[in-house]
């Protein structure tokens, strides 16, 4: 059926707070996931939350639902009828940070989503299976859904008196053959057998007249009661009489009941098909079947012809009982009656008839003069008759003559070439009719195959019936098709399938092997039609296939009728069990079941499916809204299998991981009605033994599901009670103790088979269901003992059943033997079963395991083996125990119970409970639970933390939540933990332990080597809160620790994985919220990606001894720093403790965003004091080392130190104070010896001053302690340095081709490949990004001066002569801009003022640099330009700058990363391997270190950069929507990576790269720096669409 959506409107949100701790599911939506075959699971009165995921980011996103609502959610009763293609717009709103049940703000439909805070909401109030999608609204969109799926919501079954509810993993159903309850005034009585055997559903097959073969499923009209339930009662009984006990059932006898409902086929007999064959697959609507027929007649008349013993000369005699009796009427269908049929005539074409054609219409057309030999034409192919007539196929004759009717160079006059025409014409026919019969004949071969194949399993196998008769009554195959038997012979059949009557000539139902249960077998269309010539169909002679077509318009007499019946069914039952499911069209089901839910919204949807694949039975769940799918414990071939089936059908692992009250929605499979014997099957008697009754249905009766049996079983029934041949009744309830035969009557009572037993495991099973025992676990103790447990997780108590199974009969003598004990933790409170399974003769000393030898299978009534008992004792302490030794023993703190009369066929439950000494220690973690996930607004205060984190700093933070494994060492500890079988963790912190939780928790991962450390000892326990008590401002949180975590030590160790989890988890979002709730507005208010990035600068600041800022002058005003002075990492884990952790490039490139908008001033200012103690040479330290064995060899980072101090003195609240404060400057003359703190003190304007001198006066020097002792691999002539400022020009200059003095830093230090002392990218000369930063601070300090806010005017240089040159700032300003453009932008075509062309490889971009001593490396394109624009914008040609970054976004742009070289460079290598140890120049010791690499950070100035310019070039909104669809990767990668933060480069196309720090502050500060700036953007221009964008 196509689908057509059609959409109702918008669901107005009227979001109120929620009930506090309500249970809220969360859906992410992704970009191009489609989950058909996912399945979510949820409950009525749960929220479910849409939330989209990264990858949604900059769309505007629309999102429907098909979940029928009215505007007020809240309204449970007159609830819109649900119309499947009837979709609702859902309204995005923004919840309240930590409090998921206040009240949200709506944002609307379709809004740009700008983060993954927000989302849609629907209050779960209606069960069923529904759809949801999203669509795109922007310039990028493409037409349809972008993303789909489905939830699926429960039902609520009621019964009894006061309505009350029956969980659905409370259900014991049991199945009855309603033929088989006969009159209905003695339904009660039979149906008392459920009743007092436990059951509380009962499943009855369909309850229609029933054809001719008296089949439960054969239909002969669905709307007319089975007329033997009228026996004797005097009246026609009708469905309201069905109804009334039905009724009674479920209000008195506290009995639900379901029904079949059968739609694919119905009887032969059905009296409507007289009138409707159209509704069939018959031989006149679908005449691709004709071929099936003609093959399905010759096989019949094969039965008739062999049952005469017409063939017994040719070796096939009327009994069929050898292998040679196949292989003879495998030769005669070869050798003679399938070749005298000829039917592949029926796919070919007539040749002569064809040629004949083909030669008039090539005398008449005159061929084209030349040919194309390059051109290929379609292939000619045969064209099937529609009709299927012999010979009758056709070709496309137009084809043919462009094909075959051809000049030819072999030919001089007309007739001789049209001969030859036609010869190669007749040749192509000959060779497509015998392809065609090649693969007829094929077709048939395997027909011929899976007849002896069928015939074999049915009279020879001995696993078979071995029927050996051939008669009407027992066909060597059964018919495909019904028609007339008055047909005699084949041209007869031949000749009517081309009649009217052929619409009588209907095709069987039936299923086929491993078939794709999402196509029709019969429809040609889904090109399996082949099924029926090729004999695949285990086909059910006694219906036929209904046609649906693809909407009630094709069969509209069919979907009525199927319409009505099945709203009957609805109203009548509680449930619905949809009859062969995987056969049933989808489209149909779901029509039909969404009338059923319109009856009756609460209906129970029960369907078996025959896939073999949950992802296809996930389709069917999804679309039809199947509540439960019928699993069988027979498929099970041993106990083993059988604890693996119980396992998987329900329920958590036993110590699973307490859950938040608002969670990810997660995968599922679908619910399970769990049954220990379907009615389609064999007794299991028959397969197994009669012992392994008891403890199957045992085993299935722990299952955490719906649980279900079949009548007979708990009987001792020993044959199949087959749905066909089957005609006895059931026997009636004879009460407790009556007789079980009275004169021919037959009775069931509490003493037959295994009642008393059933009774117990079906209450057992319905107590564990009720009252929450929701863990599992599964214990193969022996081959044939299997233990489950029950878990119920708040209270604790465990019930545990053993089972003793016997897929194998016992030796009838057997005494037992040895089972190991059972073990658990724990105290012993009652056994609450003990049931067995014994032969009769056991009383006397008999065989307690003998075999049935007195079976009498009565006439009337449906009877079982009475050889046996049940013996049973319920509610007994251990020293009654038949079973246990009746004592008990104790190891540690395990509780010990030895078997001692243990056999076969035998149970045995007990239940179990905490001891009491772990009860306080219970008490106190689930009044932790309750706090944190019920209490968010004050839980500081009920946890006792207020008091403790009132002195906490963001350095404390860090050494709580952080610190990788030198950073701890550093600080005194043993490093981060190593988990033995998985690897150190990557912080010391508590984020090291949540980064691998978040994995472990969704999965209930209780296997990973994490959780067995856990189980295994208290050493991480002991860990977390030993670890702080070297940090003297975390003593009393040590403590706290030490006390919280206490009580995981005195519970079960099974236990403490989930128990852990809820407390450490929990610790952590709480001191994250502390942290949060220190930062700015910004971050505070911010969203979940903006706070992931604020906490980067948590991770990245920390105390670390080794690596101190220089000491602060003793004159620095208040706040001053600590006493261990907090320092910025450049990236971890590379770069964290000694001389290595702190560079002043990545420092100053990382203040604003780590520090300024995170609102950590006093951080930033003291790193801007600091570095600036070290000024030396008109620098600032590349890397630090405390300042006074600094390095000052990059010319690039006194330019971002001054950046940040224009940032700080703009945006913090001190703002141009700092401008004043002292600087104990450690160099005072760049020869000074160091001087101490206070000795040399300075303002910072003066500093700043001498920087920017002595930049304009220029100097050249060599670095201190030049040669290997400070670098081991840059050349002699790399230790020159040299700075200045150009004075044509105004640009800042340096550097030379021997050393690399900006952030492309990498210096070669390979001797094989020859690249030792090479710098990859000198970047000598006036590098653009230098240059832009220039223009920034110079043009910042003009404006200063003006202001009367920094002292200086300008800048002073002395000549040699003594001349002076100054400039004032607003000079040397000017002189940039008015030569930038002219030096850098490369035109985007050939222009005089191009003053290399011969080296121009890109046009359209700025140059990265001006000046370089090799020419060709100012024309590279690198990431470098969109630095200068983000800082200096002004500099720019707006359209020019467009250009260029467009060029960025086409040529560099990677996913997470910039391309740090244009691909198309020579000396462009994308992947980073510092290792690679190969003689290749480009790449060894990770000499492409800058080369192609995708680096994070310079996107952030990238998509500044495109901020900027945007307006100005009609480009806007899209380019708001393009920013935020970047990030979304970003955004993936904070949230998936264990290190939390970003990476600092990635190999190509973002690849991972091994060498790379996993969180790089300057890559987080910079993304955060972009969110910023789109907040002031959004805020000073708001989002509403431009007409002229472009």
């Amino acid at each position: 059926m196509v689908e057509r959506r059609v959409h109702a409107g918008v669901v107005s949100s009227a979001p109120g707070s929620k009930p506090q701790g309500a249970q809220i599911r969360v859906l992410t939506l992704n970009h191009g996931e489609h989950q058909d075959s996912t399945l979510y699971r949820l409950e009525k009165g749960c929220y479910l939350q849409f939330c989209p995921g990264p990858s949604l980011l900059g769309h505007k996103v629309f999102l429907y639902t098909n979940y029928a609502m009215s505007n007020n959610q809240n309204e449970v009763t007159d609830q819109p009828e649900f119309i499947r293609n009837q979709y609702y717009s859902l309204e995005w709103q923004r919840g309240v940070q930590d409090d998921p049940w206040a009240p949200a703000s709506v944002l609307g439909t379709g809004i740009l989503v700008e983060d993954t805070d927000i989302y849609c909401e629907i209050e779960l109030t209606r069960p069923g299976s529904f759809h949801f999608y999203f669509v795109y609204e922007n310039v990028d969109s493409t037409i349809g859904p972008q993303g789909s799926g489905f939830f699926h919501v429960a039902p609520t079954l009621r019964y009894g008196p006061n309505n009350e509810a029956l969980p659905l993993d409370c259900i014991q159903c049991q199945t009855v053959l309603s033929k088989c309850l006969g009159p209905l005034p003695t339904w009660e009585s039979k149906l008392r057998v459920a009743k007092e055997s436990g059951y509380n559903m009962i499943h009855f097959t369909p309850i229609q007249e029933l054809g001719e073969s008296n089949s439960s499923y054969s239909l002969a009209h669905q709307l007319r009661l089975n007329p033997c339930f009228s026996t004797d009662v005097g009246r026609d009984i009708n469905f309201g009489d069905v109804e009334n006990i039905v009724g009674k059932l479920r209000t008195e006898w506290k009995m639900l009941s379901i029904c079949d409902i059968v739609l694919n086929h119905t009887a032969n007999e059905s009296d409507w098909l007289l009138d409707h064959p159209e509704a069939t697959y018959n031989i006149m609507n679908c005449p691709h079947l004709r071929p099936a027929l003609l093959l399905d007649f010759l096989l019949a008349k094969l039965t008739d012809d062999v049952a005469r013993g017409d063939y017994e000369h040719r070796g096939v005699p009327r009994k069929v009982t050898q292998n040679e009796h196949l292989d003879a009427i495998k030769h005669l269908l070869l050798t003679q009656i399938l070749p005298d049929a000829k039917l592949h005539e029926l796919y070919m074409c007539n040749t002569n008839e064809l040629i004949q054609e083909f030669y008039y219409l090539a005398r008449n057309k005159v061929p084209p003069v030349k040919q194309s030999t390059s051109e290929s034409k379609p292939e000619l192919k045969l064209i099937q008759d529609p009709q299927y007539r012999r010979l009758k196929s056709l070709v496309d004759l137009e084809l043919a003559l462009q094909i075959f009717n051809v000049y030819r160079n072999d030919c001089y006059d007309e007739e001789s070439r049209i001969k030859k025409c036609i010869e190669e014409f007749k040749k192509k026919l000959d060779e497509l009719n015998q392809a065609m019969m090649n693969e007829i004949q094929s077709h048939l071969n395997s027909a011929v195959d899976n007849c002896i194949a069928g015939m074999r399993y049915f009279r020879i196998q001995a696993d078979g019936p071995k029927i050996e008769e051939v008669s009407e009554k027992n066909p060597l195959v059964p018919r495909y098709f019904t028609y007339p038997s008055s047909l005699s012979n084949f041209d007869e059949m031949e000749a009517m399938i081309y009649t009217l009557d052929a619409r009588y000539l209907m095709a069987h139902n039936g299923w086929v092997m491993n078939a794709d249960p999402l196509q029709d077998f019969a429809n040609v269309r889904d090109g399996t039609a082949n099924v029926y010539i090729r004999r695949e169909l285990i086909a059910w002679g006694d219906s036929v296939k209904l046609r649906y077509g693809d909407k009630p318009e094709d069969s509209p007499f069919l979907w009525k009728h199927m319409k009505e019946y099945v709203e009957l069914t609805a109203e009548i039952f509680d449930g619905i069990r949809l009859d062969n499911c995987h056969s049933t069209p989808l489209h149909v089901a779901e029509y039909l079941l969404d009338c059923a839910r319109n009856v009756k919204p609460d209906l129970y949807v029960v369907a078996e499916l025959f896939t073999n694949s949950d992802q296809i039975d996930n389709i069917f769940v999804n679309r039809l809204g199947i509540t439960s799918l019928i699993r069988e414990a027979m498929s099970a071939w041993d106990s083993h299998e059988q604890g693996r089936l119980v396992y998987r059908y329900g329920g958590q692992p036993v110590g699973a991981f307490i859950q938040s009250p608002r969670r990810v929605a997660t995968p599922d499979i679908a619910h399970a009605i769990f049954l220990d014997l379907t009615h389609d099957n064999p007794s299991p008697i028959q397969k197994r033994s009669v012992y392994d009754l008891l403890p199957s249905a045992a085993l299935v009766a722990m299952a955490c599901c719906a649980s279900g049996s079949n009548r007979g079983y708990d009987e001792l029934v020993s044959h199949h009670i087959h749905v066909v041949d089957e005609n006895r009744q059931y026997a009636e309830w004879g009460g407790d103790y009556s007789a079980t035969q009275d004169g021919n009557k037959v009775y069931v009572t509490a003493q037959t088979g295994i009642i008393m037993a059933k009774r117990a495991v079906n209450q057992l099973h319905f107590d564990l269901g009720y009252k929450g025992y929701s863990q599992v676990y599964v214990d193969q103790m022996d081959q044939d003992v299997v233990a489950v447990t029950r878990h119920e997780p708040r209270s604790r108590q465990t019930v545990i059943l053993v089972a003793f199974t016997a897929f194998s009969h016992p030796e009838p003598h057997f005494k037992g033997r040895h089972v190991k004990p059972l073990k658990f933790e724990g105290k012993l409170d009652e056994i609450l079963l003990e049931a067995s399974l014994r032969h009769v003769d056991h009383r006397v000393n008999g065989p307690i395991f003998q075999k049935s030898n007195s079976f009498n299978k009565h006439s009337l009534y449906i009877n079982g083996l009475t050889e046996y008992e049940g013996l049973v004792k319920e509610n007994i302490p251990l020293s009654q125990s038949n079973i246990f030794n009746n004592t008990e023993e104790f190891d540690g703190k395990y509780t010990v119970l030895e078997f001692k009369n243990f056999l076969p066929g035998s149970v045995v439950a007990i239940r179990v409970s905490m001891r009491d000494n772990t009860l306080p220690a219970f008490q106190k973690l689930h009044q932790f639970a309750d706090i944190v996930h019920l209490s968010a607004s004050n839980s500081l205060d009920l946890l006792g933390l207020s008091a403790i984190i009132d002195n906490l700093n963001q350095a404390d933070f860090n050494a709580l939540f952080y610190q990788c494994d030198q950073e701890d060492k550093d600080n005194g500890g043993i490093g981060v933990y190593d988990v033995p079988g998985y690897g150190p963790l990557v912080y010391a912190g508590l984020q090291g332990i949540i980064s691998l939780l978040s994995e472990i928790r969704p999965n209930n991962d209780l296997g990973h080597p994490f959780c067995s450390n856990l189980r295994e000892g208290n050493w991480m326990i002991d860990y977390l809160w030993q670890r702080l008590e070297k940090y003297p401002n975390l003593i009393e949180i040590c403590k706290w620790y030490q006390n919280t975590l206490q009580p995981l030590k005195e519970i079960p160790r099974y236990l403490i994985p989930a128990y852990f989890d809820l407390v450490v988890t929990n610790i952590y979002k709480t001191l994250v919220r502390v942290s949060i709730n220190q930062m700015s507005e910004f971050i505070k208010r911010g969203t979940v990606f903006e706070r992931s990035l604020g906490l980067v600068s948590v991770q990245c600041g920390g105390v670390i001894p080794s690596a101190e800022l220089p000491p602060f002058s003793p004159n620095l005003p208040q706040p001053k720093p600590s006493v261990k002075t907090l320092t910025l990492s450049a990236g971890l884990p590379h770069f964290t403790t000694g001389y290595m952790r702190c560079w002043g490039r990545d420092t100053f490139i990382s203040l604003r965003g780590m520090f300024m908008l995170t609102g950590r001033y006093q951080d930033a200012r003291f790193h801007i004091l600091g570095f600036a103690a070290c000024l030396r040479h008109g620098l600032i330290p590349n890397l630090l080392d405390g300042g006074r064995n600094a390095r000052y060899n990059c010319r690039d980072a006194v330019w971002w130190w001054l950046q940040s101090i224009k940032d700080y003195c703009l945006e913090s609240p001190q703002g141009y104070g700092i401008l004043q404060e002292p600087i104990s400057r450690i160099y005072p003359k760049d020869d000074s010896m160091p001087a101490g703190p206070g000795q040399a003190d300075q303002p910072l304007y003066d500093v700043i001053q001498e920087a920017l001198d002595v930049h304009f006066q220029g100097l050249v020097f060599r670095e201190r302690n030049a040669g290997r002792a400070i670098d081991a691999h840059m050349s002699d002539k790399g230790f020159n340095n040299q700075i200045g400022i150009n004075p044509e020009t105004g640009f800042v200059f340096g550097g030379n081709e021997a050393n690399c003095g900006t952030w492309m830093d990498k210096m070669g230090s390979s001797d094989a490949a020859g690249n030792r002392g090479k710098p990859a990218t000198p970047r000598d000369g006036s590098a653009v990004e230098i240059v832009g930063l220039c223009k920034s601070v110079v043009s910042w300090l003009a404006v200063s001066y003006s202001a009367g806010k920094y002292p200086y005017q300008g800048v002073l240089r002395k000549h040699r002569d003594g001349s002076m040159t100054t400039w004032t700032f607003a000079q040397w300003a000017e002189k940039i801009q008015q030569n930038f453009e002219r030096f850098f932008w490369i035109h985007t075509s050939p222009a005089a003022t191009d003053l290399r062309p011969d080296l121009i490889h890109r046009r359209g971009i700025y140059k990265d640099s001006y000046g370089a001593t090799q020419p060709w490396a100012d024309y590279q394109l690198r990431c470098n330009f969109p630095i200068a624009m983000a800082v200096a914008p002004e500099l720019f040609n707006p359209q020019h700058a467009w250009t260029a970054l467009n060029n960025v976004k086409n040529l560099l742009l990677g996913p997470l990363g910039v391309k740090t070289l244009d691909p198309d460079d020579w000396a462009y290598c994308g992947d980073y391997d510092n290792s690679n140890q190969s003689t290749d120049p480009k790449v060894a010791h990770g000499f492409n270190y800058h080369q192609g690499p995708e680096w994070v950070w310079p996107i952030g100035y990238y998509l500044r950069a495109r901020l900027t310019f945007a307006q100005e070039n009609g480009c806007y909104i899209k380019t708001i929507a393009e920013i935020r669809s970047i990030l979304s990767a970003h955004v993936a990668e904070i949230q998936s990576s264990h290190w939390r933060g970003l990476p600092e480069l990635t190999n190509s196309n973002g690849t991972y790269c091994a060498d790379s720090c996993r969180s790089q502050a300057w890559s987080a500060a910079t993304i955060l720096e972009v969110l910023y700036e789109l907040k002031l953007w959004e805020q000073k221009q708001p989002l509403v669409p431009a007409s002229d964008e472009n």
